[in-house]
């Protein structure tokens, strides 16, 4: 085994954190989410499970991490006991699932950032993203998206993931803030923001069932629970800071930047008079990059808004790719460069179904939303809790100005109220799964 790396800083911890929730699931699917489940009705959901479940799920996590220091597998057996190794097993699993799709959708990015410059998809946005997101041009993207991430986690934790981060983040931000200022003085922008930030109570309580399970899964998606990402991150840690603190700031950076694309996304759909409902999955890549050949300036518009997108996605990836390195250089003699390859090559194949066809990456989106992702969320809550409780309130009061009351405040919020909520999300998910029969592969 060899000797484990740390962060250099805590700066250097919260901002790779951040990276690996400011993602795709913010940029791409909080969008695309929140337009076909009512705009501000699914914010309203969404906003109260990102506070509500993900910033104690994120704590907890966080606990598991930096207690073990150990791989997200190895750190749940240190903890427990080695049963308890397949919680940890089961986030491995889910980081690699989910990282092998979207790393097609990191190819698409990769095409539209190409494609920006000379406005290749302004004549036909539709038509377009037809032919990047399924067939050869796709497994291309795949490629190259996962040979970047390989890149990045094979120069290490310090040299490579905290060092690219400290640059994508602000990026990130920096490019959204000016997009959204752009899109405010578009014609019909007020219409984005009514449909964005006004909730209507009649359609949120008319769809409730069919909302929570999404929004508490995107929750989870966007925060980058459940994935083992979090866990291996906070196990680098090597300090007495508060791990509190670092949570709550990485919760309400990863929502700013979802709330960022909602106002980048949605004035830009109200400006060309598109239905946001109807948009779906293409609504990054269709309704929004054909929105931009209407638009002055539309190639440099375009090439800024794929080029956050590409920033924000690889930023995720890598901490996906770093759960499954961190497993193997942990427990065997290879190196973090070899481990990265290989490992890099098995998601790409994996991903080829996801490739070929976008019926294939969204079974593999929707299982890990309705299911997979709830499910190791309330494994670990239940670890968390009920397992290793006076141990996790010792490290959650670690390096906090917090009193004793707050911590036990938390721990029941994990033990009762959190996983209750995780509960009903993941029965919730089930029924949807099993009634709508999207259990089953598309093999048809």
């Amino acid at each position: 085994m060899t000797e484990r790396e740390t962060w250099a800083s805590r700066v250097g911890f919260v901002l790779a954190a951040v990276g690996s929730a400011v993602g795709l699931g913010n940029i791409w699917q909080f969008p695309f989410k929140t337009g076909q489940f009512g705009g501000a009705s699914f914010l309203v959901v969404y906003l109260a499970a990102a506070v509500g479940i993900g910033l104690p799920a994120i704590l907890a996590e966080f606990v598991v991490g930096r207690r073990a220091k150990r791989n997200t597998v190895d750190a749940f057996g240190v903890l427990g006991s080695p049963r308890w190794k397949l919680v940890g097993a089961l986030g491995l699993f889910i980081g690699f699932w989910i990282l092998s799709y979207y790393s097609v959708v990191g190819g698409w990015v990769i095409r539209y950032l190409v494609a920006s410059p000379s406005g290749a998809y302004f004549g036909d946005a539709a038509g377009f993203f037809s032919t990047v997101s399924a067939g050869t041009d796709a497994l291309v993207g795949h490629a190259v998206f996962m040979a970047c991430a390989v890149g990045v986690v094979a120069l290490g934790v310090e040299n490579g993931i905290e060092r690219a981060t400290k640059v994508m983040v602000p990026s990130v931000l920096l490019i959204l803030v000016g997009l959204a200022a752009y899109a405010f003085t578009l014609d019909g922008a007020g219409a984005g923001y009514a449909y964005f930030l006004s909730p209507d109570l009649s359609t949120l309580r008319g769809n409730l069932g069919e909302i929570v399970p999404f929004a508490v899964g995107q929750a989870f998606f966007s925060l980058s629970l459940g994935m083992g990402a979090m866990v291996t991150y906070a196990s680098y840690v090597d300090g007495e800071d508060s791990l509190v603190a670092d949570a709550g700031s990485i919760v309400v950076l990863n929502t700013l930047v979802g709330v960022l694309a909602g106002l980048v996304v949605f004035p830009l759909l109200f400006a060309q008079g598109v239905d946001p409902n109807t948009s779906g999955p293409g609504a990054v890549f269709i309704s929004v990059a054909g929105a931009f050949g209407d638009l002055p300036a539309g190639r440099a518009l375009g090439t800024a808004f794929f080029a956050v997108v590409l920033v924000a996605a690889l930023s995720s990836a890598i901490s996906l790719l770093e759960v499954v390195v961190s497993y193997v250089v942990d427990n065997s003699r290879i190196g973090r460069l070899p481990a990265a390859v290989t490992i890099g090559g098995g998601l790409f194949v994996l991903g080829v179904p996801s490739a070929l066809s976008t019926a294939w990456l969204g079974w593999f989106d929707t299982l890990a939303y309705q299911l997979l992702l709830p499910l190791s969320v309330l494994c670990i809550l239940l670890f968390v809790g009920w397992r290793i409780g006076g141990d996790a309130l010792s490290e959650v009061l670690r390096g906090s100005d917090l009193g004793h009351g707050v911590g036990v405040a938390w721990l029941w919020t994990v033990r009762v109220v959190v996983v209750v909520a995780v509960l009903g999300t993941l029965a919730l998910g089930l029924q949807t799964l099993f009634v709508g029969g999207a259990i089953f592969p598309p093999l048809g």
